[in-house]
């Protein structure tokens, strides 16, 4: 049993759900989950990281952050709960504000669409040194 840890881009419901089913489809993978706040995508089982993170690519920017035995999951989780609880209390309203800020020029760079292309002709009239046969 492998445990890989991947991080998405995931910022819709929409696309969390598309990457789960296209990940659960895989032969190998016993289960899978997502953590939103941390953008971070857990999948154990034996399926190979790279035919995961080809599938996830279709979707959206993935990376892998690790990749070991299942085993040592209850423990880290016990220690990163941990680690949180401290970690929340400390914020300023400025630096949460701040992260906010982060987050919606994220969303709003992945939904911008970019600028239709502008095409430029002459019309017959317009061009003196053109020839017109009538």
């Amino acid at each position: 049993m492998m445990k890989l840890v991947l991080k998405v881009e995931l910022y819709d419901n929409k696309v969390k759900t598309k990457a789960m089913k296209a990940v659960s489809g895989l032969s190998g993978v016993e289960s899978v989950s997502v953590d939103m706040k941390d953008l971070k995508m857990t999948i154990i089982g034996e399926a190979d990281p790279v035919t995961v993170v080809g599938k996830l690519r279709k979707l959206c920017h993935v990376e892998i952050v690790s990749v070991g035995p299942a085993k040592e999951e209850k423990k880290e989780e016990a220690k990163k709960e941990e680690k949180k609880g401290g970690e929340e209390k400390k914020k300023d309203p400025k630096e949460e504000m701040a992260d906010l800020i982060k987050a919606y020029e994220q969303y709003y760079n992945q939904t911008r669409q970019p600028y239709p292309y502008h095409y430029y002709y002459r019309v017959v009239e317009e061009d003196p040194n053109s020839c017109v046969i009538i």
